[in-house]
């Protein structure tokens, strides 16, 4: 999937002028501050919003593009929408919902195709209920299946866990990450959620004020320094895979690059994937490897950048081989160090988030 982008529009006090281009088939995660101009964008993609300026590609096809005077309409640019709120029809039972989904597709579906979206959003037990019963967590999944059933070759959604609690963002973010995983739709996703694009996205564009400041791999961003993703500032996403499982300790190992992590037991084959976060607190520095100590994960690492901090801490970005790690210490600490980049060091990690699909555990 490519997804080329360009939109500017002048509002009252505020000036959108945003360009980017998204090449990846998972998802592409737009992030920033409310009133960044992110729901403008991507209504923009729908076609749903016409900018003064704007030019919409997909896959080559030309969507909209102003100085052409070109303009698909929103019906034909087979793209789901999720929205803040689930926009179900209320006299509809949760199937209805879905078989609307996929008659807007314009082509038949095999039932096949809606009992695989059902299964893959846990909905079985929700088809005969008004939407008035469901609770907010469960409106959204139907939502998520009403679009999947549309067929689109581009998936939007804008902000759909904004207007749920905690409870209920974390009952549904394991469907996102499934769907992700195992729908393989392409997705564009606007959050100013640094927790949902860090479990959910595969590439950010990073907007604020109306401009795009960065873009790139969440894998890298999160672990940056530029000045740009300070918003994410708060720990590292890195891709591992399940090494082995050591039944007894009733824990896994995991790998990245040279490095090995010791995590609560989790429920993967060998070999699985996961994404984990670790969070910037959550690592202590150590100029020699500690001996006698309760944490299980010390990596021997690199120090790189180092971004100090008005509030009298710092960032420390740490390498361990391929992976990029971030770690928040007090200028103090860090003077007492004497750290500088290139210094050999020793991280202690004393957390580690793994997160694959419904799976979450804390070491």
């Amino acid at each position: 999937m490519t997804l080329e982008v360009r939109v500017a529009h002048s509002f009252r006090g505020f000036t959108l002028d945003a360009s980017f281009k998204a090449e990846r088939r998972g998802v592409t995660a737009m992030f920033g501050p409310s009133g960044s101009g992110k729901t403008t964008i991507i209504n923009a993609v729908a076609g749903l919003f016409r900018a003064r300026e704007c030019r919409v590609s997909m896959d080559g096809e030309v969507l909209t593009d102003t100085s052409a005077r070109k303009f698909v309409s929103p019906r034909l640019r087979r793209m789901g929408y999720v929205f803040q709120d689930s926009r179900l029809f209320p006299h509809l039972k949760v199937r209805d919902n879905l078989v609307y989904g996929a008659r807007r597709s314009g082509k038949p579906i095999a039932r096949a195709q809606i009992d695989s979206v059902v299964n893959l959003l846990g909905l079985d037990n929700l088809l005969g209920r008004l939407p008035r019963n469901l609770s907010g967590g469960e409106k959204q999944r139907v939502a998520l299946g009403r679009a999947l059933l549309s067929s689109p070759r581009l998936l939007l959604l804008d902000e759909p866990l904004a207007a749920l609690g905690q409870a209920m963002k974390d009952e549904i973010l394991p469907y996102l990450v499934k769907l992700r995983d195992e729908a393989r739709v392409p997705m564009l996703y606007v959050s100013h959620s640094v927790d949902e694009v860090a479990r959910i996205a595969d590439e950010l564009v990073l907007i604020d004020a109306g401009r795009v400041t960065a873009q790139g791999s969440v894998f890298d961003l999160f672990s940056s320094l530029s000045p740009a993703a300070e918003a994410l500032a708060d720990g590292a996403v890195i891709e591992a895979r399940i090494a082995t499982h050591l039944a007894e300790e009733q824990l896994s190992e995991l790998a990245f690059g040279n490095a090995r992590l010791l995590v609560p037991a989790l429920h993967g084959a060998a070999g699985s994937l996961v994404r984990i976060r670790i969070l910037s607190r959550d690592i202590t520095i150590a100029l020699d490897r500690p001996g006698r100590i309760s944490a299980n994960n010390v990596l021997p690492v690199i120090v790189g950048e180092i971004r100090v901090l008005r509030s009298g801490e710092a960032d420390v970005q740490l390498l361990a081989g391929d992976a990029r790690l971030i770690a928040r210490i007090t200028r103090y600490s860090l003077g007492r160090l004497a750290l500088v980049p290139a210094m050999e060091a020793y991280a202690i990690i004393k957390s580690v988030t793994v997160d694959r699909r419904a799976l979450q555990a804390s070491a």
